[in-house]
């Protein structure tokens, strides 16, 4: 990715798409809580214009009704078409490559004020924070159950004033609990029929999206998986045609570019923050892998 992600959280949604509400008034709904949007294209042309990548702090589920899109979640290619949920979560990061002109999907984004319906430590295991995105193609059947409880939620928002918080919660409930059946479904599926070495570069690929900020070599995730650092390498290397090493550095950066870009942290603050020995080292290394300084990068970002 060349750009580094931008934050599109529900205060920058809203400036983008107040402008244009009045055309897309019967697809979309949005509140300081959560928003929806049912079917309308106008709303991802809108965003595709914001230059992407971008990255959420909130938790975002979709179905796709119709078309096809081909978009890179959390450094992974992925082609989703007709009949396939989604789900994106706090942190992932998004780029949209290509959509369709037919592309139709009906999605709920739950900000982080939301009253979430689960008790701390209860939240169902797809949304607990391990799994940063999935998507799943499902059975009509399973499809149908994710459209009625969206659909539901439609009308209920739109119901009253306050929007039926209460039943909406429930209902948001239920759709958690259903993505999360499904996508341990699927889990087990894929266990059983994946090769070993795959299995080892989706493990590493998800452990370094979570921990790359604080542990930046590949002796960290080989303990973590139980296995040497030179077997694990061999591993990714086959596996992907890209080193262990390369993966860890492409998420770091990632994750220095929207510090630098989203925040007023000072770069030895950051280096602190994201374990660098010093602000010297981190500067140099942030230079060897972008071509700049992390000084020269935050002034050409801010122009």
């Amino acid at each position: 990715m060349n750009r580094q992600p931008q934050l599109m959280d529900v205060t920058r949604m809203r400036d983008i798409l107040t402008p244009h509400l009045s055309q897309m008034r019967e697809h979309i709904f949005m509140n300081s809580e959560l928003a929806m949007v049912r079917g309308d294209r106008t709303v991802f042309s809108l965003l595709m214009r914001q230059k992407p990548p971008f990255t959420i702090n909130d938790h975002r589920f979709g179905i796709v009704i119709s078309g096809e899109a081909d978009i890179n979640f959390n450094l992974q290619d992925r082609h989703l078409t007709s009949g396939t949920l989604v789900y994106i979560g706090p942190g992932t990061i998004i780029h949209p490559q290509r959509l369709s002109s037919d592309l139709r999907i009906f999605g709920m984004g739950l900000f982080s004020n939301f009253p979430m319906p689960f008790a701390q430590g209860q939240m169902p295991s797809a949304f607990n924070g391990q799994v940063r995105d999935f998507q799943l193609l499902v059975s009509e059947e399973n499809f149908a159950t994710a459209r009625h409880i969206l659909d539901t939620i439609w009308q209920m928002v739109h119901a009253t004033d306050d929007y039926h918080r209460s039943t909406v919660t429930v209902l948001v409930a239920a759709l958690m609990h259903h993505y999360d059946q499904l996508f341990h479904r699927q889990t087990d599926q894929l266990a059983s029929s994946r090769s070993r070495e795959q299995t080892i570069f989706d493990r590493f690929l998800q452990l370094v999206t979570q921990h790359c900020a604080e542990h930046h070599q590949i002796g960290y995730y080989a303990d973590r998986m139980c296995l040497t650092e030179r077997y694990l390498s061999t591993i990714i290397r086959q596996t992907s045609s890209v080193t262990a090493k390369d993966w860890i550095d492409r998420a770091l950066i990632t994750r220095i570019k929207i510090e630098l870009r989203h925040t007023d942290k000072p770069a030895a603050q950051i280096a602190d923050e994201m374990h660098f020995a010093n602000p010297s080292f981190f500067s140099k290394y942030f230079r060897r892998l972008t071509g700049m300084t992390p000084g020269e990068y935050k002034s050409i970002r801010q122009k």
